[in-house]
């Protein structure tokens, strides 16, 4: 549940970020020098904060991979016929699909 709720934070970041994006594109069309100055860097700022999220996320996405990975490691180590029972019933599976096609 708790990956559902991070990536549903990342997805309402991207869209607010965006949203932004385009608020501040349509502002600066009509600002000089300063005003446009202003506007600069609070694009600069919003694409940090962009950055910062996704840098959380992808962090967290590749500890969860690597404990993943682990895991799978462990258990094929553990119980090797298992692992390949699994994988021969995963391949007769497949085979009788492709061959009816």
């Amino acid at each position: 549940m708790r990956h559902k709720q991070k990536t549903a934070a990342l997805s309402r970041e991207f869209h607010n970020f965006v949203a932004d994006i385009e608020s501040l594109l349509n502002e600066t069309a009509s600002l000089t020098g300063g005003e446009l100055a202003e506007a600069r860097s609070k694009l600069h700022e919003r694409v940090s904060e962009a950055k910062e999220s996704v840098n959380v996320l992808s962090h967290d996405i590749a500890r969860r991979a690597g404990k993943s990975a682990a895991r799978a490691n462990r258990e094929v180590h553990d119980e090797p016929w298992k692992a390949i029972g699994s994988a021969a019933a995963v391949g007769l599976l497949l085979g009788l699909l492709f061959s009816r096609r």
